[in-house]
């Protein structure tokens, strides 16, 4: 039995040393939650519908582009959000089997009817599609606010699905918060379209915007006054290139002025359109359009192979700099809206954290003079194992990368009590034997062995029971979850193993014949 202590004793020397090496600093190692540093707690809403909205107008352009390759005499072709439709309006009704034909390669819309004299078709998307748009508008808008957000350097992070349609984003130690706001929430869909220059934007305002053109707006701002002006550009509605074949986007300095801008370059298949694009519109302006809003508009001075292009405007580099983390990251499906913002101060936190460890401590001090007082000489072996626990609790905090909140703090003082209680089943053992007549060595083996089932139960039980709060729960309850299960692995070691081994170094050394408990 003793001879067991050559390998128990450094081994728990070197879990407790291993604990210390990776828990200190504390304040280093152990990152603090939004509700102990201060941070952001956003609820953002997914607007799904325009999501719907985007898909039937890439619907609409991608019929519009298969019936031009195929010299099909096509009128219009139209996208209906009010009632979800697409409608293709013909020339000659000779040419609607055509359209059905290649209407075939989209079995998401269902023919609903035929309109003016056969000169108007009908395809309804279907009830399925939608829903699957939604579910995967709200899926792709979280992985590009994490993508965003891990980009911006933010530790720790909370970002998840709430219900269906919101994003809960907790982002601890923020001190700018304005700008994550921006970060976070801006849709980022980025367009090129082309300059009409066949009419002034003014007379289009004046006179009434020609079919197929729409009036967008550049902002810019006097660096002398600071007066913002929005000037107007009539472009051409359709969109000849999207940011979804950006391959990567960087920030640079003009060498002239040293002002930053955000150089681009796309995937081959944008490349290939992009040289297209350039090829065909040589002394034209290409606008660069980001949710709406026109960024420039150059003229394309010769045909650009190669798939590089940059995106100028009157940027700060902290603006340059979120332009380029968005367009790598990717456009949100869909536009968001902030239904809740809560910024939580570094002074709240810092009250939170005085508050949680004066509450270990005073809750500490109590346990530990009642274990002291009622079970006397043995009860300073479970403050040591209850000593031992913490310091392995920390040390496994710091080891996963795990934050600390204040319901972690919670659930590190129920591991406290945990822990005790642990000890108070195995001492309660013990007397009971010492009672009956067994001698000290008799009753240490009879009072661990029969106490360990009882242990083990109670653990295993809370144990279960904290993985299904981690499972299921949100963040704060997380954090409970994170530290209670911590708690329990090592109060199982040190309340069994590691008391036990103190009790066997003991009786090894003398022999006792009456034992303080």
């Amino acid at each position: 039995m003793y001879r067991n202590l050559k390998w128990k004793i450094p081994l728990i020397l070197a879990v407790v040393l291993g604990g210390l090496w990776l828990a200190l600093p504390l304040d280093k190692k152990i990152s603090l939650g939004l509700d102990l540093q201060g941070g952001m707690h956003l609820v953002l809403e997914v607007q799904t519908e325009k999501a719907v909205e985007a898909s039937l107008e890439r619907i609409a352009e991608d019929i519009e582009r298969e019936t031009r390759n195929a010299d099909l005499e096509i009128d219009k072709i139209s996208a209906h959000f009010e009632n979800q439709q697409v409608r293709v309006r013909l020339i000659d009704s000779v040419d609607a089997e055509a359209v059905e034909k290649i209407m075939e390669n989209y079995p998401y819309l269902e023919k609903k009817e035929v309109t003016l004299e056969g000169l108007e078709l009908v395809f309804h998307l279907l009830d399925d599609e939608v829903a699957r748009i939604k579910d995967n508008a709200i899926q792709q808008g979280l992985e590009t606010i994490r993508n965003r957000v891990d980009q911006f350097g933010v530790s720790e992070p909370t970002i998840q699905v709430q219900g269906n349609r919101r994003i809960l984003v907790q982002l601890p130690g923020i001190d700018n918060p304005e700008r994550a706001i921006k970060l976070i929430g801006k849709t980022a869909r980025l367009e090129f379209k082309l300059v009409d220059e066949s009419v002034s934007p003014q007379t289009a305002l004046d006179s009434g915007i020609p079919d197929g053109d729409e009036i967008l707006y550049q902002r810019e701002v006097d660096k002398e006054t600071g007066e913002v002006k929005r000037n107007p550009y009539l472009m051409k509605k359709r969109t000849v290139l999207t940011g979804e074949t950006l391959t990567s986007a960087e920030v640079r300095y003009d060498q002239d002025f040293n002002e930053p801008y955000v150089a681009i370059s796309f995937n081959g298949v944008g490349a290939t359109i992009f040289h297209e694009i350039t090829r065909a519109n040589i002394g034209k302006r290409l606008g660069i359009i980001l949710d709406g809003n026109v960024y420039s508009a150059p003229t394309i001075q010769s045909e650009i192979a190669g798939g590089r292009g940059q995106i100028t405007g009157q940027f700060t580099t902290d603006e340059a700099k979120d332009l380029a983390i968005i367009l790598r990251a990717g456009a949100l499906p869909a536009p968001v809206e902030i239904l809740e913002n809560r910024t939580v101060g570094p002074s709240l936190g810092k009250d939170s954290i005085e508050q949680g460890v004066n509450s270990i401590i005073v809750g500490g001090l109590l346990v530990l003079l009642f274990i002291l007082v009622y079970y006397r000489l043995s009860g300073a072996v479970a403050v040591t194992a209850l000593a031992l626990n913490l310091i392995i609790l920390l040390g496994a905090l710091a080891y996963f990368g795990a934050s600390l909140t204040l319901p972690g703090i919670a659930g590190i003082i129920l591991t406290v009590g945990m822990a005790i209680d642990a000890n108070v089943l195995v001492f309660e053992r013990i007397r009971e034997e010492i009672r009956i007549g067994k001698t000290v060595r008799a009753a240490i083996d009879a009072g661990f062995a029969k106490a360990f089932r009882t242990i083990v139960d109670a653990n295993v039980t809370t144990f279960i029971g904290a993985i299904v709060l981690f499972q299921f729960g949100t963040g704060p309850i997380k954090g409970f979850a994170i530290t209670l299960c911590i708690g329990i692995a090592a109060s199982m070691f040190t309340a069994v193993f590691v008391s036990r081994t103190i009790f066997d170094s003991a009786m090894s050394r003398k022999k006792i014949v009456q034992l303080s408990i």
